[in-house]
């Protein structure tokens, strides 16, 4: 085998080597708090996706600081609170009872309340 050749198997495995800790972590791992969007109904996926992602994370982990970690707030927040706090908002979070329908709030907010 040549150098260059030699050169590049290298490389090639010192990049599989990073890249295996990344990949094991995007799928979960052990310590799963809530299971992010994968115990979703579709239908709320696609609602959090396009409008809750951006601030939430897409594993419900926060993306604002901790007051935005969803990963638990069925522990903290009754389903009534939810829908409260979704069509309302409240501090940096914007209301969105004008944005989504009465059922996508529903939605969001039953699932939400089975985060513990």
């Amino acid at each position: 085998m040549s150098k260059q050749l030699q050169r590049i198997a290298i490389l090639c495995k010192i990049a599989v080597a990073a890249a295996l800790p990344l990949a094991l972590a995007a799928c979960g791992g052990g310590d799963d708090k809530g299971a992010g969007l994968r115990d979703a109904p579709p239908k709320v996926a696609a609602v959090y996706k396009a409008n809750c992602v951006s601030c939430h994370g897409t594993e419900l982990q926060g993306r604002m600081g901790p007051v935005t970690n969803l990963q638990q707030v069925g522990a903290r927040m009754e389903a009534a609170d939810i829908v409260n706090q979704i069509e309302e908002g409240e501090g940096s979070m914007p209301p969105f009872k004008e944005r989504l329908t009465a059922e996508e709030i529903n939605g969001l907010a039953e699932w939400l309340a089975g985060k513990k």
